[in-house]
């Protein structure tokens, strides 16, 4: 059985674009270093897009958020740097217009793995519903989120949202 790493959200507008901070930066190597590792194995990488459109802001969270990022066919919505690097046609990617896929969740929820672990961002928001949605979808399933491959433009939320997941069952290594 394979283990499968799910990479968040690692766009060019959450690292250096419309929603970028300095941390973003700083765990694209340590990402790259990751889906390398994995793939090396044969074990699976998924990734997850952020993906809006041009009624972004007439939407709830264009609302809460009014900051225009990740616009499907846009500079912002590619995945940034080495990670960019690393994608392959045959890896599989779940666009989502919202903080969790729900086609994340059905895939794992049908395709068993022997573990799953979450890297990218931002950790108080996509990676904590993504893995909460990983936990919910296979509950057996060791699911764990790396934290020096993660993080958040602040720090007291990233902080929480490491306890919360971890106060869920999921690891934080």
């Amino acid at each position: 059985m394979k283990k499968c790493l799910i990479v968040v959200d690692y766009q060019n507008d959450f690292v250096s674009g419309s929603l970028g901070f300095e941390g973003a930066k700083l765990i694209e190597r340590e990402i790259a270093k990751k889906i390398r590792s994995y793939k090396e194995k044969s074990d699976e990488v998924i990734y997850t897009f952020d993906t809006h459109h041009n009624n972004y802001m007439q939407t709830q969270e264009g609302g809460n958020l009014p900051v225009i990022h990740c616009v499907e066919n846009t500079p912002g919505h590619k995945l940034y740097g080495e990670v960019a690097e690393e994608i392959r046609d045959t890896d599989i990617r779940f666009s989502k217009n919202t903080f969790g896929s729900d086609g994340l969740y059905s895939h794992l929820k049908i395709t068993p793995y022997e573990s799953i672990e979450l890297v990218g961002l931002v950790s108080n928001i996509c990676v904590l519903a993504n893995a909460v949605l990983a936990k919910t979808a296979a509950p057996e399933t060791p699911v764990s989120v790396d934290a020096s491959c993660t993080a958040s433009f602040d720090e007291k939320l990233h902080q929480a949202a490491l306890d919360v997941m971890e106060s869920l069952q999921i690891k934080i290594t």
